[in-house]
Parts: structure tokens; C-alpha cells; sequence
């Protein structure tokens, strides 16, 4: 059986480089690593307890890990974060940890440039946790800082975005900064396991895979008084393509990102259709404008067909992937792995917990993991599937990527006016012109 850490040495999934120079090397572990979270929503505060955690099981009683700083743009969101994190009820999660919660008032940050204040504010490593569209400007930013990142998926809405995000490869790898995604399974041992046995032939050459993130919904939060357009939008931001990506980007980038990874590979065109169906009625501006469901067939340069499919609808869930080979099935199903008929691997430590361990743990060895490319490639991959069921034509991963497709709005403050465009109608999107 293929252990975890053999598996990342072979897999292309880890992408881990030697440093050399640039960001902080913390060798053998004696220098406090500072963190600083930028997103204070519910996913930004689970990764702080993530991190906690993790380096509770890398340093037990004595851990080398402080959380500095905080920023969202709610203050309310920055503020709860910090009063959760400092809680001296027992029965908080955050509770065993507070000795490692240094943030001040004065480190405390709110608005939109809150990142940029964070990123000041004498940190090591960043959590990046805001809604996606905003996830390109913030690693630039952190890059550029030459700040460590541990980012959530996806990492980009559009072309633009996944444009911006490819071209910091390079410079994050020269600068020696560790980039962990939050994809989860590429760290997660029954995953690990059964991808690593596939990979060593154990079904033969794989013919074909399928993945599903079928799910009842997702939340929903009415316009307070007095919102802006933007603060509302942003304050809603799953239903809206230009800060969320649609589910398909922001949910099912998972399922593509495992089917990526089992092929070593990125499709090189889609098609697809689906439609809006079970949202909220009513005025784009209020109901937001994202999809309910979408069915992709995608394809890879070798003719494999990948089928995907994913909807926010109530009925039977099903968050899984499947790989045909030739000589053989896997269903990969958190904590239900089979390849070929057996066992296909089995787990221990949480995979949101993993991520941080790795991650630390390439830190502080020296060889900082970086998965930008791989969690890049799996985004434009919903992003691909998303346009062409948009379009209901088939759409090529090179035009797509060059396309002139920039959802972020110009100029963005909180009390901005965003117009909002209807949800798509299947059929009529249109590829724009190749970007200048």
C-alpha cells in the first residue's frame, strides 16, 4: 500500500520545489510561523481552527503557530472572527487554542482593502478565504508580499482571473512561497491511495470517469436595510457569477479537480447544458443570477470523455467521482474507496486538517508545496464547463483562456451600484473576442 508521503514524492499533484531564497525557511520548526486570515466567514474561520489543529498534531504542547491578524470586508465579520477565536467558553472549538490568537483592535481589519492591510502586518503565512473573485487579486498580493498561502478553491470566476493566477506560478516558485489549495482530497489518505493505485495500473488505462457533486442547495441572505448593491451582493455572494463563479466553479471544483488529478491532466474542450430552476424568483439584483444545475461532457487530448454533473436541487445526494479502466472500476466516494473490486484505501487524520500539516510541514523543511498550477487548471475546468453549458456548444480550453471575460466589476467600493445581468439563458452565451 502506497503511503501518503510516498505518494506526494511520485504524484504530480504535489509540485513541491528545493528553496533556495526568498520566503522564511523556519527550519527544524523553532521560529513562530504568524498567520494572518483574510475571508472571516464561516470557511475562513474553519481553516484557523484547521491550522490549530494541525500544528497541535505537528508540535503538541508546544506549538509554533499565532494567529496575528484578521481582515474581512464586514467589520461586523473581522470583529466576530476575533471575539470567536478569544473565547473563554470551554466548549468552543477555539477554546484549547487561545493562547495563539495574538490578533489586536489594532490588527483587526475591515473594508476592501483589508488584504492589503493583513499582508502588512508582519505575517508569514496567509488564509485566504473570500469569495472567489476576489481570489486573484488576493494572491497576487500575497505573492508579491512573498508571503506562504494557504488559499480555498476556486482560485478564479473567469478567464481573466485564471489568467492572472497562471502567470504566478513562476514567480511563487522562485520566491520559494508554499501555495496549499483547499481541495482537500490531493491531501486526504484514501484518496491518496486509491489515485496512487490507479496511477500504478491497477484498472489499466483509463477509458473513461465520471464525477457528481449533487446536493439539495445552498444558503440564501435577504438584503438588509440599507445595503449597498455591492455590500449586498457580496454579503450574498453564492448567487452571484461575478463574485461566486457559480456552483459549479465553487462547489464542483472539487469532483473536476480529482478527475484532473487521476488523468495527470486538463481537458482540452467541453460541452454542456443546464439551467436555473430551483433559486429564488425574482429580480436578478435580489435573487442573484447563478445557475441550479449543469451536465458537462468533457474530454481530454488522449479521447478520454470525463461526465460531470452537479445541481443545487433536493433529491438524492451524490458527492462522488468513477474512473473506467481497461481492466477494471474504481469509485472514488469519501470513506468508500474501491479499485479493481478491492479496498482502494482507507483514512486517518481529517483531510482540512492534512492540508495544514503538509503545508507547515513543507515550510519548515525547506521544500514549500505549490499546487497553483493544479488548483488553477481544475478551476478553468468548471470555468470551461460552465461557459460551454452556457453557450450549449462545445467550447476549447485554448479560446476559452483567451478570452476577453472579466466579471469583476470596474472600480468596485461598498457603495457601489452593480447592475446585474439575468441567470443565462441555456443557448445564448457567446465566447468573447481573444484578450489584447
Amino acid at each position: 500500500m502506497s503511503s501518503r508521503r510516498t505518494f506526494l514524492k511520485t504524484s504530480a499533484a504535489a509540485g513541491a520545489v528545493v528553496a533556495t531564497s526568498g520566503a522564511g525557511l523556519f527550519a527544524a520548526g523553532n521560529e513562530t510561523i504568524k498567520v494572518g486570515l483574510i475571508g472571516c466567514g464561516g470557511r475562513g474561520k474553519g481553516a484557523v481552527e484547521d491550522i490549530l489543529v494541525a500544528e497541535g498534531k505537528i508540535n503538541g504542547k508546544n506549538p509554533k503557530v499565532d494567529v496575528v491578524a484578521v481582515g474581512d470586508v464586514f467589520k461586523h465579520q473581522a470583529e466576530g472572527a476575533v471575539k470567536a477565536f478569544k473565547s473563554e467558553n470551554p466548549k468552543s472549538k477555539y477554546f484549547p487554542y487561545r493562547a495563539q490568537i495574538k490578533v489586536t483592535p489594532e490588527t483587526t481589519f475591515d473594508g476592501l482593502d483589508a488584504y492589503q492591510k493583513v499582508l502588512n502586518a508582519g505575517v508569514d503565512l496567509v488564509i485566504l478565504a473570500t469569495p472567489p473573485g476576489f481570489r486573484p487579486t488576493h494572491l497576487e498580493a500575497a505573492v508579491k508580499a512573498g508571503k506562504h498561502v494557504f488559499c480555498e478553491k476556486p482560485v478564479a470566476v473567469d478567464a481573466a482571473g485564471a489568467r492572472k493566477v497562471y502567470a504566478l506560478e513562476e514567480e511563487s516558485k522562485k520566491r520559494n512561497i508554499a501555495i496549499v489549495a483547499g481541495t482537500q482530497r490531493r491531501h486526504q489518505k484514501g484518496y491518496l491511495e486509491a489515485v496512487g493505485k490507479i496511477h500504478a495500473g491497477a484498472i489499466g488505462d483509463v477509458v473513461s470517469a465520471r464525477c457528481s457533486w449533487n446536493g439539495q442547495g445552498i444558503w440564501f441572505r435577504d438584503r438588509e436595510p440599507g445595503m449597498s448593491d455591492a455590500a449586498y451582493q457580496m454579503n450574498n455572494w453564492y448567487h452571484f457569477l461575478w463574485v461566486c463563479g457559480d456552483h459549479i466553479v465553487e462547489q464542483h471544483v472539487h469532483n473536476l479537480d480529482v478527475i484532473n488529478w487521476v488523468m495527470n491532466d486538463r481537458p482540452v474542450s467541453a460541452v454542456g447544458m443546464g439551467g436555473r430552476a430551483n433559486r429564488p424568483a425574482g429580480e436578478p439584483a435580489v435573487a442573484g443570477n447563478i445557475w441550479d444545475h449543469y451536465a458537462v461532457e468533457y474530454e481530454y487530448k488522449n479521447g478520454v470523455k470525463l461526465y460531470s454533473y452537479c445541481r443545487h436541487i433536493p433529491g438524492d445526494n451524490d458527492i462522488s467521482e468513477a474512473v473506467v479502466g481497461t481492466k477494471g472500476r474504481a469509485s472514488l466516494r469519501d470513506g468508500a474507496w474501491t479499485v479493481g473490486g478491492q479496498p482502494g484505501g482507507e483514512d486517518d487524520v481529517r483531510a482540512y486538517v492534512q492540508e495544514h500539516i503538509d503545508l507547515l510541514n513543507s515550510i519548515r523543511a525547506g521544500k514549500p508545496l505549490n499546487e497553483l498550477r493544479a488548483v488553477t487548471d481544475s478551476t478553468f475546468t468548471a470555468v470551461l464547463g460552465r461557459n460551454a453549458s452556457f453557450a450549449c456548444k462545445k467550447l476549447k480550453w485554448d479560446d476559452a483562456l483567451k478570452a476577453n471575460e472579466d466579471l469583476m466589476p470596474k472600480n468596485l467600493a461598498m457603495d457601489s451600484k452593480i447592475a446585474v445581468a439575468p441567470a443565462p439563458t441555456p443557448g445564448s452565451w457567446r465566447l468573447p473576442p481573444a484578450a489584447g
